[in-house]
């Protein structure tokens, strides 16, 4: 059981990562082993598992449920200590939760495409660290389907800072990849690290800097990128399609590279990312 104390149910004292499951192996899992532990450190509790026996209780879960294609997820929280307590105690014992979960990765969202709305960005300032605080991205996802959309831009100074729980990107009009640079705004993705390392020899440009809606509007491609849709392209903002209206020839590149780095048959399971 999980106690109603638990600092995770009280306070959102908890760091989490979703790992993704592809031909029952994991993908990417040292980088979300180490922004596990860099989360962790951030929010002070202590890391209970080192990366090793954080893989083994995923390749046990793994097997025991025969998974081959889905998600992983993993929640470390402060504890139970019978008290509803701020501060805490001065050592915590961390709770530790995970589950299974057989999802279609490659599938119609990769291949159709989002809509999203622009939103302003109400979380806390400290995004760069994964943690279970997100109200305001659950309420952003509620407010998007309400307008007839899939998720969420978050907006805040007039500049996106990232998708309700992904990384955004644009392809402007010269070409350009343009992404959001690393800071406390945003969360660092794995995904986004992951495709970040394909790029060498892609042909590709990347900018790395913040970009505005009206840059976005204007894009001739758009996407996120996270460990649960992957590569998924935004195909319209605010009704108003992005580009074509479908997700367009570099939205495409990518999604081939990563699932073939991924060890996934592309033109069996994403015919149509096949150029």
């Amino acid at each position: 059981m999980v106690s109603p104390f638990d600092r995770g149910f009280l306070f959102a004292h908890a760091a989490y990562e979703v790992t993704a499951v592809y031909g029952g192996r994991l993908v990417d899992f040292e980088g979300h082993m180490s922004r596990l532990d860099r989360t962790l450190g951030g929010i002070a509790l202590p890391n209970p598992l080192s990366a090793e026996a954080w893989g083994k209780v995923h390749r046990d879960l793994i097997e025991y449920n025969n998974l081959t294609e889905g998600l992983i997820y993993l929640q470390v929280t402060g504890g139970a200590y019978g008290m509803r307590d701020f501060a805490g105690p001065e050592e915590f014992e961390p709770t530790v939760f995970l589950y299974a979960d057989t999802k279609q990765l490659i599938g119609e969202t990769a291949r159709d495409g989002v809509r999203a709305i622009f939103l302003d960005d109400t979380r806390w300032k400290r995004r760069d660290m994964k943690t279970t605080q997100l109200l305001s991205q659950a309420l952003a996802y509620r407010a998007a389907r309400e307008a007839g959309a899939d998720t969420a831009l978050m907006v805040e100074e007039g500049r996106v800072t990232e998708a309700a729980s992904s990384n955004a990107w644009i392809v402007d009009s010269a070409g350009q990849l343009v992404t959001r640079e690393l800071s406390s705004s945003i969360l660092p993705g794995i995904t986004r690290a992951g495709v970040l390392s394909l790029l060498e020899g892609s042909g590709l440009t990347l900018v790395e800097r913040s970009f505005t809606p009206a840059e976005a509007l204007g894009a001739v491609e758009a996407f996120t990128t996270s460990a649960g849709a992957m590569i998924a392209p935004v195909i319209s903002i605010d009704g108003q399609s992005i580009g074509s209206g479908k997700p367009g020839p570099v939205t495409r590149q990518l999604q081939r590279l990563y699932y073939q780095a991924m060890g996934a048959d592309v033109a069996a399971v994403a015919p149509w990312a096949m150029g």
